[in-house]
């Protein structure tokens, strides 16, 4: 008796956050035979990458390498690029770039957190698609590819946000973040230190957007007080220009470059971001916040906290895959986005 063979199911990763969604995913689906890429794109994003200039995107070789280490390290398959190809089902941790090797096949987009705002440049390519390519814009554009069979959002908040800003209706499902779906486990952790108040910043300026750290970093002392202070960088961050901004601005401040930023959060008395997603953390765990977003909007957008998003996100895995050997490509024939979805201007809240 033949054996069926297992289908074959590609992991596209990206930070360690959504590489470490990825695997969550994997192990969820057993029956898949797995393998994993760090993030990738065409030949035009081979040679951007190759010229270094997506070093400070999930496409450029140090996000590439981190993911990289991660999968060899857990001794997951790796086919870099995807050159193998013959998958039944993909997973993307963003749709900005979709390369045209997994095209056609079925294709499962997973949200990995907070979204950038809209700047100018994403409001242009709202009115105007394909002026510039969608990564241009930061992470603000995620969803409006039209390329996915199945886009996994964190909560319903997030699903009619993405919907309004034009991501197919019929193709968005509610499943949770793995990284952001049980938040209270969190409160077991052996971080030595709590009650301080805790900084995570971002890479504004690594993303050409603008920061004004030190605002940021004398409003932080302000709000601390007498308290701790510990600020702990964003990965993506260049160290030696934060610790010279740290020792001038925030010098009784204790400044972490590596660290577990959710234990962290989880132990903090209270937390201060810029445009982070690890607010859903603080939040979840009912800390006081402070952030470049509206907390409201973010108490609307809030991860739901189940604790089984791999598994809900596995389940329409199987869906799409059960559907590929019934003979469809796809539960839900693909179609463009509409070319000009509602705009919508985000207010911020400075901390």
């Amino acid at each position: 008796m033949v054996r069926p063979q297992r289908p074959r199911a590609l992991f596209i990763c990206g930070s360690l956050n959504q590489t470490t969604q990825m695997h969550q995913i994997a192990a969820a689906l057993p029956e898949a035979d797995a393998a994993f890429a760090p993030y990738y794109g065409d030949r035009h994003v081979t040679w951007l990458r190759q010229a270094g200039l997506l070093e400070n995107t999930i496409g450029g070789d140090k996000l590439r390498g981190r993911a990289l280490r991660y999968l060899e390290h857990h001794g997951l398959k790796v086919d870099l690029d995807g050159r193998r190809g013959g998958y039944d089902l993909v997973l993307t941790c963003s749709d900005l770039v979709v390369p045209r090797n997994v095209r056609g096949r079925p294709l499962v987009l997973v949200q990995e957190g907070v979204t950038d705002p809209d700047g100018w440049l994403a409001c242009l390519l709202r009115c105007f698609p394909g002026v510039l390519p969608r990564w241009a814009a930061g992470t603000a554009l995620t969803g409006l590819s039209g390329l996915y069979d199945r886009f996994c959002v964190a909560s319903a908040g997030y699903r009619d946000h993405f919907v309004k800003r034009g991501a197919p209706p019929e193709r968005v499902v509610v499943t949770g973040m793995p990284n952001f779906d049980d938040c209270r486990q969190l409160l077991q952790n052996d971080f030595p230190y709590s009650g301080y108040v805790l900084v995570c910043s971002s890479d504004l300026r690594e993303t050409l957007r603008r920061d004004d750290r030190r605002a940021f970093l004398q409003r932080a002392v302000e709000i601390a007080g007498s308290r701790e202070l510990f600020i702990k960088l964003h990965p993506n961050e260049r160290v030696d220009r934060a610790r010279r901004e740290v020792e001038r601005w925030a010098p009784r401040a204790r400044l972490f470059v590596d660290g577990p930023t959710d234990q962290m959060i989880a132990n903090c008395s209270e937390l201060i971001t810029q445009y982070s997603s690890v607010v859903f953390v603080a939040l979840a765990l009912n800390k006081p916040v402070h952030s470049y977003y509206p907390l409201e909007q973010l108490r609307r957008l809030l991860p739901d906290q189940h604790g089984r998003a791999a598994q809900n996100i596995a389940h329409e895995c199987r869906k799409l895959l059960g559907l590929r050997r019934l003979g469809g490509a796809s539960a839900i024939p693909r179609s463009s986005p509409p070319s000009r979805p509602r705009v919508q201007v985000a207010t911020y809240e400075r901390v």
